[in-house]
């Protein structure tokens, strides 16, 4: 599928996490909500960090339409902070087609209240479908994007992206920290996993656990196309092991 939407499963997963986000207390704190601008991205953006659905009589702008694409309650902006589209958080790109966004011109109509200004091209032209980005490529993106999140103003600041992008972006970081860090940095997100990651001054020290990490995939289903690939690496790491053992 081109650009799929959330499921069913999918938007119980990302009212789950939105409950945490209001329960902790960190829907308070957020200044700006940065959204890759793929479809599934974007509702479950909104629908966390938004406000509530829309009402008879509620005069607030709408974040979200509901409509044929999403399959959900329109939802409202009051209260809630400004969002923005930025493709360099986009999930891997090429071959894929479910990495292949849909045009912004669309998108403007079903999230009236995103801001989609940094978006250069209506259609896609960043994805192709004989060339896949590289590991390499991904990386480099991913700290591209990071450099762009220094130049930010807003402090606390939620960023709604894919695994694979952040798989390949947040090892680059936490070298100099304990290794148990280091791993937490760089194990797979899970669907509507929630992590704080705080970016700081070497020279700054005292920082404690976030209290906002959120597991994700609640309810839980087997991610077939994931798991089972991830259940294959293991099994290939652990032959690689015994191949070296011997």
């Amino acid at each position: 599928m081109v650009d799929p939407r959330l499921s069913q499963l999918g938007w119980e997963q990302v009212e789950n996490l939105r409950k945490h986000v209001h329960a902790c207390g960190l829907m308070q704190r957020i200044e700006l909500v940065v959204t890759s601008p793929m479809l599934r991205t974007m509702q479950t953006a909104v629908v966390v960090f938004g406000g509530d659905n829309i009402k008879n009589g509620m005069c607030a702008s709408p974040l979200m339409l509901e409509n044929v694409k999403n399959d959900h309650a329109t939802v409202s902006s009051l209260n809630s902070p400004p969002f923005l589209a930025q493709e360099l958080c986009r999930e891997r790109l090429g071959v894929n087609t479910c990495d292949k966004r849909g045009s912004i011109s669309e998108y403007k109509s079903l999230f009236p209240a995103i801001d989609f200004s940094l978006i250069e091209s209506d259609e896609d032209i960043l994805w192709r479908d004989d060339v896949r980005e590289s590991d390499e490529e991904v990386s480099a993106r991913g700290l591209k994007f990071i450099k762009w999140l220094w130049t930010r103003e807003e402090i606390e600041i939620a960023i709604v992206t894919h695994s694979a992008f952040l798989f390949q972006t947040l090892p680059e970081f936490g070298y100099d920290c304990h290794p148990s860090t280091k791993n937490e940095i760089c194990k797979f997100f899970a669907n509507s996993e929630l992590r704080s990651v705080m970016l700081l001054e070497k020279s700054l020290m005292g920082v404690h656990p976030a209290k906002t990490n959120y597991p994700g995939r609640i309810p839980f289903v087997l991610d077939l196309p994931n798991d089972l690939a991830n259940m294959k690496r293991e099994s290939n790491d652990n032959q690689h092991q015994q191949i070296g053992g011997n």
